[in-house]
């Protein structure tokens, strides 16, 4: 099955302490259901000093379950579902359903 959540995609935030914000999936884990993604669901790390890397606190992206996600409309970058379709020249592009403009080129 196609992905409807791809690395590059601009999504939307639907639920949760980011909701409403959007960014650049980074990568996506589909064996897990989670995408990480630019800005979103920022976390604290404690990092303990190695020899090659300084320790102290970090920020960095937790991934986010793809359910708390929406693809950006590219029309008007709201919040919209995906559909697929089949073009003449056989290839099956995302589409979305809000305003049926194609998601991938």
């Amino acid at each position: 099955m196609a992905a409807k959540i791809r690395k590059g995609d601009r999504v939307v935030v639907l639920t949760g302490k980011d909701k409403g914000r959007s960014g650049e999936v980074i990568e996506v884990n589909p064996k897990d259901n989670r995408a990480t993604v630019r800005g979103i669901n920022i976390v604290r790390k404690h990092q303990r000093q190695t020899a090659n890397q300084e320790g102290g606190i970090i920020s960095r992206e937790a991934p986010v379950h793809i359910s708390n996600l929406a693809i950006a409309d590219p029309k008007d970058d709201k919040p919209t579902r995906v559909g697929f379709k089949t073009l003449t020249d056989g290839r099956k592009v995302r589409v979305a359903k809000r305003s049926g403009e194609t998601i991938d080129g």
